[in-house]
């Protein structure tokens, strides 16, 4: 099973096998910290249909945009882990941004979304 964090491992039985690291312990609810550990690490199980690098490339660009810049630090490390080079993580940031333009560009602007659809299937046909 992928963890983040080597150190806490998740039992069978879901339960953690040890105390989740300390920034858990100091800033989520205290009832909820065994959920919130094993859904930290649930997505990167041997079931997983994405691999970790893909998972993390992901992960990665969605913390560029919110921004956080703990997500950030945490997942281009984890990216770079999983065998992510340096043209992948900046590919991914700046896919990440040039989707945040053009939804900035076609929200702002009240574009009509019927008419984008249309457009933008001519282009870019849908496969079903």
């Amino acid at each position: 099973m992928f963890m983040i964090f080597a150190a806490a491992a998740i039992t069978a039985s879901g339960g953690m096998a040890q105390e989740a690291p300390p920034f858990f312990e100091k800033t989520y609810p205290e009832h909820t910290l065994d959920e919130a550990w094993t859904l930290y690490g649930t997505l990167g199980n041997d079931e997983a249909s994405l691999d970790s690098k893909t998972r993390e490339l992901i992960a990665l660009a969605v913390s560029a945009q919110i921004p956080c810049q703990y997500c950030v630090y945490a997942h281009a490390k984890m990216a770079r882990k999983a065998g992510a080079t340096e043209a992948e993580v900046r590919e991914a940031v700046a896919t990440a941004a040039n989707v945040r333009m053009w939804s900035t560009v076609l929200n702002g602007m009240g574009y009509d979304f019927d008419t984008f659809k249309a457009e933008h299937d001519a282009v870019a046909p849908p496969t079903n």
